[in-house]
């Protein structure tokens, strides 16, 4: 097992942490996807796919939403252009995978770097966590 320089319980608990992270994150994700696809974003759904967590901004971009607080036309080909930084930390499947294979090697390899990575895998799955606490919350 892995974890030359971190005690093996701590580094197995934190790689188990990122993948069980990770996973609810790319769930979470995959919600907001449909939701867009099936025409039923909310304004919860724009913050945490874009990064975008202010309202006016997400209505200068795609317009205002209907009655009921839907954005029916937005697509995730617009979504993606009007992506900033929070957005990937927030809702990037390619970085929770990232995060994924790190914490899984970290448990079968024993080099001297794999600590670093899986301490960066750590933070980038607590930052994802802490930025999420500022996402609107839906009202449905």
């Amino acid at each position: 097992m892995g974890f030359g320089s971190i005690d093996a319980l701590t580094g197995m608990a934190a790689a188990i942490a990122v993948i069980l992270s990770a996973i609810v994150s790319l769930v979470g994700t995959s919600a907001r996807e449909r939701a867009v696809s099936l025409g039923q974003a909310r304004i919860a759904d724009l913050c945490e796919l874009t990064g975008i967590l202010e309202p006016k901004a997400l209505q200068d971009i795609f317009g205002p939403p209907t009655m009921n607080g839907l954005w029916p036309t937005v697509t995730m080909t617009r979504i993606r252009k009007a992506r900033r930084p929070l957005g990937y930390l927030l809702s990037d499947g390619r970085l929770d995978y990232a995060c994924m294979a790190v914490a899984a090697a970290s448990i079968f390899t024993d080099h001297p770097l794999m600590d670093l990575a899986l301490g960066v895998a750590v933070t980038v799955q607590v930052a994802g966590w802490v930025a999420a606490v500022r996402l609107p919350v839906s009202r449905e």
